[in-house]
């Protein structure tokens, strides 16, 4: 991989992890495809890494088919990737009953089928090219399912076992696969108009992190071939928790 351009490309990158994934992966690519729906805080942070990587913008909604086929078509235009940020995601606050069903399928759509369709479209390339990174940003939710999110939880225990099954087949492939397990993050996620029964004020500041160490703990998770990786000592201690809870009730 040393003797070609590096290619990047992060899914959620107009803001919070995804375009923190873009600035420090900046450091390690020539080439970031930053995909989103809004194009315009792509387009200032292409802007922003002006002279350390060339910033190419994609604008695309990857819940719909029609978003998700173009970025793959990107991938076969512009791979092979060195490195595959599967970010986009949402999330909902409500009991699952109560909850719109549409709003349900589309994080499905989003977080899983997404995930599955760019990461078989790269690997193929990554594959030929002796090597790649590929991150499914998912979440400590997956350990710890709460009342509320049982949709936004299901979907990010998928990503985590199937980033541990996916990692097993590419075993000496020279690709490497992690599920990224992030607590609470300062992202915009809390503050869309899905999470406004969410009061940011009750969670204690311990339990916080910005984005910039999330990402920091990822790309050094991949150094370090972790394929889970659980940002925080608190959040680390958790997940283990409450493994520990589901393993002692089987």
């Amino acid at each position: 991989m040393s003797d070609r351009n590096i290619t990047a490309l992060v899914t959620g990158a107009s803001a919070g992890l995804g375009a923190e994934f873009c600035r420090q992966l900046a450091d390690r690519c020539d080439v970031i495809i930053a995909v989103a729906r809004r194009a315009k805080p792509m387009q200032a942070l292409a802007k922003e890494l002006q002279g350390k990587a060339e910033v190419h913008v994609v604008e695309a909604d990857l819940i719909s088919i029609e978003g998700v086929a173009r970025v793959m078509e990107v991938i076969r235009q512009k791979g092979p990737l060195g490195y595959l940020i599967n970010n986009a995601g949402f999330s909902t606050l409500g009991d699952f009953e109560g909850e719109l069903i549409d709003s349900q399928h589309a994080m499905v759509s989003l977080h899983i089928n997404a995930t599955l369709s760019l990461c078989r479209a790269a690997i193929p390339f990554m594959r030929e090219m002796g090597g790649g990174n590929i991150v499914n940003v998912s979440s400590i939710g997956a350990f710890t399912p709460y009342p509320g999110v049982a949709v936004y939880s299901a979907t990010k225990a998928f990503l985590n076992s199937f980033s541990e099954s996916l990692q097993a087949e590419l075993a000496g492939s020279g690709i490497a696969v992690q599920a990224l397990c992030p607590g609470y993050t300062r992202t915009e996620i809390h503050d869309t108009p899905t999470m406004d029964r969410f009061d940011k004020a009750v969670i204690p500041e311990k339990y916080w992190m910005e984005v910039e160490e999330v990402v920091a703990a990822s790309l050094l998770g991949l150094e370090n071939g972790q394929l889970i990786v659980v940002p925080g000592e608190g959040n680390l201690k958790m997940a283990k928790k409450s493994l520990q809870k589901q393993l002692d009730a089987l």
